[in-house]
């Protein structure tokens, strides 16, 4: 989950990252969906996140990987997915890391560095993603400092 929330990936395309697709300090990842290819720096989080998970296997050719090096599946990543949401008790489905990704993204570098990190094409598929999680902007009735008498 880690791994999805921090590069704002579809679950396939998060299955499929693999050793070979680190290089030039980058993730690199050609998206499934579209084709789209990006390179994601490897700083932070992300750098910490995906030495662990280079460490977690002898020699793992995947990022997501079983014990044994070998690739996690999608039913495997449903099945754990699912195990981890029932014992922390939250109703969420994996597809919504990405657009809380893509939230985090645009509040932190706003919504072109969303955008890139997405891979849409188009802004307004980005702004989708956004407006969805954060609801719209409005400001309260009054402006700050403005109470009558009696109704705090």
């Amino acid at each position: 989950m880690a791994l999805a929330l921090l590069t704002g990936q579809r679950p396939a395309d998060v299955l499929k990252m693999c050793r070979d697709d680190i290089r030039d300090g980058a993730l690199h990842v050609a998206q499934n969906k579209t084709g789209k290819r990006i390179a994601i720096a490897l700083t932070g989080e992300l750098a910490s996140l995906v030495e662990k998970l280079l460490a977690h296997a002898k020699a793992p050719a995947y990022l997501i990987a079983n014990d044994d090096g070998s690739a996690v599946t999608a039913q495997q990543l449903r099945g754990r997915f699912e195990k981890a949401r029932e014992a922390a008790k939250v109703n969420f489905q994996f597809r919504d890391i990405r657009a809380k990704s893509g939230t985090e993204a645009s509040a932190a570098g706003g919504l072109d560095h969303a955008q890139k990190l997405l891979g849409h094409k188009h802004q307004t598929m980005t702004q989708h993603y956004v407006r969805a999680r954060q609801g719209e902007s409005v400001q309260p009735l009054r402006k700050p400092g403005i109470v009558e008498k009696g109704s705090q």
